[in-house]
């Protein structure tokens, strides 16, 4: 049960194949089309997701859904909470282990849980949280990643995909897989920075659904080293209203 801890502060959403073989592999590479540029998989990606306007549209998110754990047999609930333009607030109950809350008001990122009490996050937790807040992301991944490069072509599950290396301001570089014919966000690995340790985390988005002009992914895997979390979406309503006091950081008794 030590991935526990991890496993709450976790919720707040690549292998290259490399060809060789002389004239065999001169004779496929002069069969494969180019690769997009990084604009090209972008525009797509905005196509996909509903569009500009659509987007530009959204000021607020709120998703309820469930969460399962079997690698250590942890199930519950999950809500996520997102203001414009970069507030965020998850709330995770865990059935028979209490709850773990995570949240980011615009400057001062924080996280609560029942074993460990209340913590201020600071340094790499910061600017993680930082960028996961921002809403309306499809609109700004390269203010989020400053640095995008189209690496390669590669396989997510059946789907046919384009690996983008991401590298924001500050943190390591993370890798996107863009489906290739839809467009969208299939894929991100990215280490996640945690009280103990760096962690590398595999996130896929399945089960596209469009809320209010805008496709939201309703499943979502979490996979690394020690553990496997499935959520599933069950609700997700957009523009409603929220208070933003939920987003600061708890007063100390």
């Amino acid at each position: 049960m030590r991935g526990v801890p991890v496993v709450r502060r976790l919720f707040t959403l690549t292998t290259l194949v490399v060809l060789a073989g002389g004239a065999a592999a001169s004779s496929l590479h002069a069969q494969t089309p180019p690769l997009p540029t990084i604009d090209q998989v972008l525009d797509k990606y905005i196509a996909a997701a509903g569009g500009r306007a659509a987007i530009e549209k959204i000021t607020s998110a709120a998703a309820k859904g469930t969460i399962q754990i079997p690698d250590v047999g942890i199930s519950g609930t999950i809500e996520l909470y997102q203001k414009a333009p970069d507030k965020a607030l998850t709330v995770a109950e865990f059935s028979g282990m209490g709850g773990q809350r995570q949240g980011f008001d615009g400057t001062v990122g924080w996280t609560q849980d029942d074993q460990n009490g209340l913590r201020q996050l600071d340094g790499a937790e910061l600017a993680d949280v930082r960028r996961s807040a921002i809403l309306g992301r499809e609109l700004k991944m390269k203010t989020i990643y400053p640095t995008m490069t189209v690496k390669a072509r590669e396989k997510v599950g059946t789907r046919d995909a384009f690996l983008v290396e991401a590298v924001p301001a500050d943190g390591a570089a993370a890798r996107l897989d863009f489906d290739a014919e839809s467009g969208l966000l299939l894929r991100q690995v990215a280490t996640r920075q945690t009280s103990q340790g760096p962690l590398e985390v595999e996130v896929t988005f399945d089960d596209y659904r469009e809320v209010d002009g805008v496709k939201r992914a309703f499943t979502i895997r979490q996979a690394t080293a020690m553990f496997t979390a499935m959520i599933q979406l069950t609700e997700v309503k957009q523009n409603v209203p929220i208070d933003d006091a939920i987003f600061k950081i708890p007063k100390g008794d």
